[in-house]
């Protein structure tokens, strides 16, 4: 969790950094419909990776996704402490029980 919470603060420090030199200042001064839209590229890239490509493919997507999710949540001020929260309430509760939860 370590590598997941450095990135956090590292994607904190440069979102107004120049984004002539700052990709994540970049995605940032671009917008929120802007990173949505490349989450959802690198996760559609992440599923064709699981489907058809190699180990190393569908690891450097997966690593592509948690990074473009990780810009998107702090440009929401959603921390990551938060999205963890989330997951350890969920923790013990079949996935099909909380999805129905959510559905009620």
């Amino acid at each position: 969790m370590d590598t997941l919470t450095r990135l956090e603060t590292t994607i904190a420090n440069r979102r107004d950094a120049d984004p002539d030199t700052s990709y994540v200042a970049q995605l940032n001064h671009r917008g929120v419909p802007v990173m949505a839209r490349k989450l959802g590229e690198e996760a559609v890239e992440t599923c064709v990776a699981a489907l058809s490509g190699s180990r190393e493919e569908l690891v450097g997507e997966a690593a592509d996704v948690l990074f473009h999710l990780m810009v998107l949540l702090g440009a929401k001020e959603v921390s990551l402490a938060e999205v963890l929260a989330e997951l350890d309430r969920r923790e013990g509760t079949s996935g099909i029980d909380e999805k129905n939860s959510r559905s009620a």
